[in-house]
């Protein structure tokens, strides 16, 4: 494992912004998702401003009348342009928003009682921050409408069904497990990974010929690099590898 590697749990609940962990120089990071808790505060204070004449689309909400946004600092768009591996640990439900947040992530593990709410068109809205390009992309176009035209919600068993998570694990288990799935990449060459999940991000929007172009270009400062040495020294030695990330 690379010997400065950390892994940090981000709590993605009551307004927190992943941004604030984006420049921890982190290699590795989980996103926890107490979404129950993060709901019912968000509800609460939303439900007070609509009482006081002033939440969302109130005739008095002055931010409701904005027709362009700065996503730049979302956490779903920090997330995607994010090199670093992210895993969703999803132990309530998340919904609308929460959904959009946790579908950024590279990797999803559901705790057997979590559920994904596709809520938007319940509530006059669409999927405002990635639904809408995830959910075709994962699953396909006519699963991807039926979840969305219908706002329903999936149950974690559905969602491992359609490919939406990973892993489903006993509630008291998630956190466990996903410490141990970002350990068990962390144990790979930090600059490798990295690189795996840039090519990646770019293929989602080029065609084969340019893309296996582009993953050459990643290649060539690969194999200049003192881990991919230490790659091939230690299958050659037979040892556990110590990667340093350079």
């Amino acid at each position: 494992m690379h010997s400065n590697v950390q892994i940090t749990a981000s709590v993605l609940s009551g307004g927190k912004s992943l941004s604030q962990h984006s420049q921890f120089g982190l290699s590795f990071i989980i996103s926890l998702f107490p979404v129950r808790v993060g709901r019912a505060y968000a509800a609460a204070r939303q439900r007070a401003r609509q009482l006081s004449g002033t939440g969302i689309g109130s005739q008095n909400d002055a931010d409701g009348a904005r027709t362009t946004l700065d996503l730049k600092t979302a956490p779903p768009t920090i997330l995607f342009n994010m090199e670093k591996p992210t895993i969703c640990a999803l132990n309530g439900v998340a919904a609308g928003y929460g959904m959009d947040t946790a579908l950024g992530c590279d990797i999803r593990i559901m705790a057997e009682s979590a559920k994904f709410a596709a809520a938007f068109v319940k509530r006059g809205i669409v999927p405002e921050l990635g639904g809408t390009w995830f959910l075709p992309r994962m699953l396909g176009w006519a699963i991807a409408a039926e979840i969305i035209f219908t706002g329903r919600t999936l149950s974690a068993k559905e969602s491992l069904e359609m490919g939406l998570t990973n892993h489903i694990v006993p509630d008291s288990e998630l956190m466990p497990r996903a410490r141990a799935l970002a350990a068990e990449i962390a144990a790979n060459a930090p600059l490798a990974v990295q690189s795996a999940k840039r090519t990646m991000r770019v293929g989602l929007s080029e065609n084969f010929n340019d893309h296996v172009h582009h993953v050459f270009l990643q290649l060539l400062p690969l194999m200049r690099t003192q881990d991919f040495r230490e790659g091939l020294a230690s299958f050659l030695e037979k040892r556990p590898a110590d990667f340093k990330g350079r």
